[in-house]
């Protein structure tokens, strides 16, 4: 890890905005719960070096392999954890100016992973070419609770002007991963709609299938009171969004709430999938963000319960196995025997999200100390459900299988 990150026992912290370093801490700041995750990216556009990740467990890709001589003995295919839609997309444009850190004066940065209560927050003032300054202030997270979508409550506040400001809550399904060997297309589009603060998107994996429905649900607030808004809705080749125009006024605040979900064919019928996202992002929205959060605190307290090891007078040491106990908990839960650990859990395309054969020797002793017997026990499924194809791959190399019996 570089030396930029502040040391504190219970948060990975982020002063002053490291440009240069931004996708080593979208990577280290990545939140997840099991089933859906993804890095510490921007809402807000961001030009400069960022790797924009959203990931969803179970769903892969058979990525032909790019076999070299450092490859031998590589399989044909790469079972590849695709990039999936970007759901936490919300464009802010003020007077024809489109925030961007990139092309701005950035003051008072700070980016925070909250290891305790789980969830990502920022925030900094922003200063436009033109000289105006907008105060933002963004939390984030996965829901464990609700396992299946994040929310996001985004705040704005001019700080020396008054304007008409746009905001554009958007998915964006146009994505591929970087990682790709033959930088091949994932993802076809199914279908999608839009409506009043509202925006679903369904995707299919080419090959094998998986169809990804992503939902989004928009509600606003200036000065704590709900605004009754006007949306434009917006429609592109696997994009859809919500155009939104507010009057702001100099020091008041206002907020966006949005809330997202990700319902994958592992556990819906493709056939109504959209409409499945329609009743969850209803039940969400529902609840609202800060019961959401207050649920999330709650859930994250109780792991702490049993996970937590206190190290005294190291900081650094003690910063840093709570990031690895938090790592291990929010990218496999143990609830579905179908998910696994990849290498880099939610924080990137590295390995292609791959799970290997030694992850229970290392992982499996963390779990059985820690949490239910039935989450060891669903980790050993999964590798159990995946002899046959080992067994299959180990044939294509030229491997004869063995049964071989010990006597005791």
């Amino acid at each position: 890890m570089k030396h930029y990150i502040t040391q504190d026992p219970w948060n990975i912290v982020e002063e002053g905005f490291h440009r240069d370093f931004n996708e080593i801490t979208e990577s280290v700041m990545s939140i997840g719960n099991g089933r859906l995750g993804g890095r510490g990216s921007f809402e807000e556009k961001f030009t400069g070096k960022t790797l924009q990740g959203n990931y969803v467990a179970g769903v892969y890709y058979p990525d032909k392999t790019r076999v070299g001589w450092w490859k031998n003995g590589y399989p044909e295919y790469f079972a590849k954890v695709l990039n999936a839609a970007n759901w936490i997309g919300i464009d802010i444009d003020i007077e024809y100016e489109t925030l961007d850190l990139n092309h701005c004066e950035v003051r008072d940065f700070r980016r925070v992973l909250n290891m305790q209560e789980g969830y990502l927050e920022r925030s900094f003032i922003a200063i436009l070419k033109s000289g105006k300054e907008l105060q933002v202030n963004a939390k984030r997270f996965c829901s464990i609770v609700d396992d299946e979508s994040g929310a996001i409550r985004y705040a704005i506040k001019p700080l020396n002007f008054e304007a008409k400001i746009t905001i554009t809550p958007y998915i964006d399904g146009d994505i591929r991963n970087r990682d790709a060997n033959y930088d091949e297309t994932f993802w076809d589009e199914v279908r999608k709609e839009t409506a009043y603060g509202e925006a679903y998107i369904e995707l299919r994996t080419r090959k094998t299938g998986f169809h990804v429905a992503t939902g989004m649900c928009v509600e606003i607030e200036q000065d704590g009171v709900k605004v009754d808004f006007q949306s434009q809705p917006i429609k592109y080749e696997k994009y859809v969004a919500n155009r939104i125009t507010l009057d702001c006024r100099k020091g008041q605040e206002t907020v966006i709430y949005k809330y997202g979900v990700n319902l994958s064919s592992l556990n819906y019928d493709s056939d109504t999938i959209i409409k499945d996202a329609h009743l969850y992002i209803q039940r969400i929205t529902r609840k609202g963000f800060d019961k959401m959060l207050f649920e999330q605190k709650q859930a994250w307290m109780d792991k702490w319960k049993t996970n937590d090891i206190s190290i005294e007078g190291d900081i650094a040491a003690q910063q840093g196995i709570r990031f690895n106990i938090f790592q291990l908990n929010q990218t496999y839960t143990g609830e579905d025997e179908r998910l696994n650990i990849g290498p880099k859990g939610f924080t990137g395309e590295k390995y292609g999200g791959s799970t290997y054969w030694d992850t229970e020797a290392y992982c499996l002793p963390f779990y059985l100390a820690t949490a239910d017997q039935k989450v060891a026990k669903n980790l050993l499924v999964y590798r159990y459900k995946q002899l046959g194809k080992a067994i299959e791959n180990a044939q294509k190399l030229g491997f004869r299988p063995e049964l071989r019996f010990i006597r005791w």
